[in-house]
Formats: C-alpha cells, structure tokens, sequence
C-alpha cells in the first residue's frame, strides 16, 4: 500500500467547507472536473456505509465510514467496488486490489480560514488516478466554497 496526501487552504469556514464537500449537490460539482459525473449515495453517518457512484453506466465502489466527526475528519475504508450491475464485487483481482484502500479528510482551521488534507492509502495501481484526480478537485472545492 501506498501513502498520499494532498491539501488545500480555503478562504472559509471548516463547517462551509465540509457543507460544500460533502453535501450531495455540491459534491457533484466539486468531483466533477476530476471523476465526470460521480456521485454518492448514503449518509456521512459513522458506522454506516457509503457508495461512490462514477458516471452513467459505470461502476463504483463501496466504503465503510469509520469516523466521522463534523466539521473535523472523516474517515472511510473502501470495502468493495460495484459492478455496472449495482452488485458489490469483494472477490475479482480488480476488487481484491481495491478493498483496504483508506481515505481520511481532516478538516482544520488556519488563518480564518480552513485546511483540508486528504490522506490515501492505497494500492500503487491507483495512484495515478488519485494523483490526477485529487489536485483538481481540491481546486474546485476551493472555487465552490470560496464563492459561496
């Protein structure tokens, strides 16, 4: 597994900033110029569970939220990918390669404003995607909450 961090400061409040992250109309917007038309379905409950949907047609997968404290830090371990079908895959080599993989957003206030750091452990066959995904949309997260 393979450790990755990506932040970003944000001229606004850390509970605007996860409003923005986390609520399901800005989500989509924010992901977007990363993972075109992703989105999510469940609640940003501790103990419960989450999916992650990528566009039309398309698969995602599936985590399980470990901690979830707002305004400050969540944490989420991916427990299987979804099929274009909707089924949760935990056995391919693709899904076996996946599950385990942690995601931790921290939430923290810094000069008026917030900082967000994403922290990844993963696979080193999803790196690529995170490094080319993760950057972007932070920027996007930045634009959409500093506007509104």
């Amino acid at each position: 597994m393979q450790k990755l961090q990506y932040s970003v400061e944000i001229d606004a409040p850390r509970e605007h900033v996860w409003e923005t992250m986390l609520g399901d109309e800005t989500y989509r917007q924010w992901v977007d110029v990363a993972w075109p038309g992703s989105r999510f379905k469940g609640e940003w409950t501790q103990g419960t569970e989450i999916s992650f949907h990528g566009g039309e047609g398309q698969g995602g997968t599936l985590a399980h939220l470990t901690i979830v404290e707002p305004f400050s830090r969540v944490h989420a371990e991916h427990v299987a990918v979804i099929g274009e079908d909707g089924a949760a895959d935990r056995e391919s080599e693709m899904a076996k390669d996946w599950i385990g993989t942690l995601e931790h957003y921290t939430f923290t206030d810094k000069d008026g404003g917030t900082e967000l750091v994403v922290d990844i452990t993963t696979s080193p066959d999803w790196v690529e995607m995170f490094d080319s995904g993760w950057p972007a949309a932070l920027q996007a997260l930045k634009q959409l909450s500093e506007k509104g």
